[in-house]
């Protein structure tokens, strides 16, 4: 995915030139917290938040030029960048959005942390049978029976309780992605999971060939 993919187009700019109390209007009517400032051709000049509105109009301040942060304070992804750099750059900044340009610093959308979390909702509410099916469209000829055995497997090892093939399919059918996550203990365990499966699948048919 990329960062265009994720961004919402649904946000207003300010011009340097703008007074305080109309970008107050303007960020209050389509409810967003930030806005970018830009020039004559839509470049990328500034930005504006909520908090330093606040404080130019406690202060008696006229113009966005006098309160805005200027365009080198500015973190930015390119359109064309992997959605998952916006995701790091709010992440680790705590930045409530990222403002998204294309190849001419023209500013095209934003990606919003909370646009970021509806992402991860509904990635979490993947039934985690579809991981499975598609795990088996990957690993050419093996079959749903072999998958789920190797699972039921690879779950006996790991957490030292015996389980049938068939209690696994039964699993698997009632969970989501974000409920496995869970139950496995994190996101880097459950993928571990899903390549042991793997890994038991072809071992097992390479060890059926020898025979």
């Amino acid at each position: 995915m990329k960062a265009k993919e994720l961004m919402d187009k649904n946000f207003v700019y300010l011009n340097c030139d703008d007074t305080v109390i109309d970008a107050s209007l303007a960020m209050e009517d389509v409810r967003r917290f930030t806005c970018p400032v830009v020039n004559e051709n839509k470049q990328l000049v500034g930005w504006v938040t909520s908090f330093e509105i606040t404080k130019g109009l406690r202060q008696g301040n006229d113009k966005i030029s006098e309160i805005m942060s200027g365009y080198e304070e500015i973190s930015t992804v390119h359109e064309n960048d992997p959605a998952s750099k916006a995701v790091i750059l709010t992440a680790n900044n705590k930045f409530v959005t990222v403002p998204v340009v294309n190849d001419d610093n023209q500013v095209i959308g934003m990606v919003r942390a909370c646009d970021i979390v509806e992402l991860l909702s509904d990635l979490y509410d993947i039934k985690v049978e579809s991981l499975y099916k598609e795990m088996q469209n990957q690993l050419n000829g093996v079959t749903w029976d072999e998958l789920m055995s190797a699972s039921a497997l690879v779950s006996k090892k790991t957490t030292g309780k015996k389980i049938s093939a068939e209690e696994y399919e039964a699993n698997i059918m009632n969970s989501t992605f974000g409920e496995a996550i869970w139950a496995t203990g994190g996101l880097e365990k459950f993928f571990a999971g899903l390549i042991s499966v793997g890994e038991m699948v072809v071992a097992r048919r390479v060890g059926r060939a020898k025979k």
